[in-house]
């Protein structure tokens, strides 16, 4: 077990420290991983977003429906609760809140999918990946960024002419987002039995495969120039991540009375660390950036010892 839980997360810690190693060899600097940060954001996680999603047969996408309703309910419900718990009893602000609930709700399965869950499912995986990804890209992410461009907004010294003229604009900026309207554009095609030739698929691919890569390398120069500290908000935000959310699901699904492979693949795929594109947000909004990095450390470190926890109970399981 111990091997496995080394095979599928040493991939990510290795090209985070690569990152972390870059910076203190002064090869690269923090202000470098804005320009990494924007080409992740704006080619390489939305066309990686894509090519999965069209690769992905209809039949599987439909078929996997108790996957994709545990998934939503346990991102979805996860977010809302880390987002009341930061924006009340800790009185943060909107853009606080909202990244705070990203980062306590969303697996990296787009970033980290292939290297953790390709060696426990093989390409069984593929679905997994791309269903956690259209979860996370047509909900959380684009309320996360809306709730950012609105904090900023409310931050701004020029008003606008009414409070719902300025949600809709808001609203019009994150539908223009590449890494929003990527994956839903490929889900429609899917619905739509669309078939994208072979050609371009495997054109868009070589950009696609450095999505993960990148962000974990870029993350890394990022959480060099930033002092790691863990506090309690920190620590709430990892237990919800690591723990509380694929502990719900382990307990939900088996309650209902699922067995097989969806309560492993369910699991295991809400057990994987937050998402390295907090930090990116954190970043480009100027907000919590250091809360950001620390919450992305203390999860990928967790990981190891949680995810062991999650495999060895769900292989009981099946």
């Amino acid at each position: 077990m111990v091997e496995t839980i080394l095979s599928a997360l040493s991939p990510v810690v290795v090209t985070l420290l690569l990152g972390f190693v870059a910076t203190w060899h002064h090869d690269f600097e923090t202000k470098d991983a804005s320009v990494l940060n924007r080409m992740v954001l704006l080619y390489a996680v939305p066309i990686a977003l894509f090519v999965g999603t069209v690769s992905t047969p209809k039949a599987d996408l439909v078929q996997d429906v108790p996957f994709a309703i545990t998934l939503g309910v346990a991102i979805v419900g996860v977010y809302a609760l880390a987002f009341l718990l930061f924006r009340f009893p800790f009185r943060c602000s909107l853009s606080e809140s909202v990244l705070a609930a990203l980062t306590a709700s969303a697996p990296a399965a787009p970033f980290m999918g292939t290297a953790i869950l390709g060696d426990l499912f093989g390409k069984a995986s593929a679905v997994s990946i791309a269903i956690a990804a259209l979860v996370i890209n047509l909900v959380a992410v684009p309320v996360t960024i809306l709730g950012l461009g609105l904090g900023r907004a409310s931050l701004a010294s020029t008003p606008h002419p009414s409070g719902r003229s300025a949600f809709a604009e808001k609203l019009l900026e994150t539908a223009k987002q590449p890494i929003v309207w990527a994956p839903l554009l490929a889900f429609v095609v899917v619905l739509c039995d669309v078939s994208i030739p072979q050609l371009l698929r495997h054109a868009l691919s070589l950009l696609g495969q450095a999505s993960g890569g990148v962000a974990l390398f870029a993350s890394g120069v990022m959480l060099a120039g930033y002092k790691i500290n863990i506090d309690r908000q920190v620590v709430l935000l990892v237990l919800l991540k690591n723990l509380l959310q694929p502990a719900l699901v382990l307990g939900g699904l088996l309650s209902l009375g699922y067995g097989g492979t969806i309560v492993p693949k369910a699991v295991l795929t809400t057990a994987i660390p937050a998402m390295p594109i907090v930090i990116v947000l954190a970043v480009q909004y100027h907000v919590s950036e250091a809360r950001a990095s620390s919450a992305l450390f203390l999860s990928l470190v967790g990981s190891i010892f949680t995810m062991g926890v999650f495999i060895a109970l769900t292989r009981q399981v099946t």
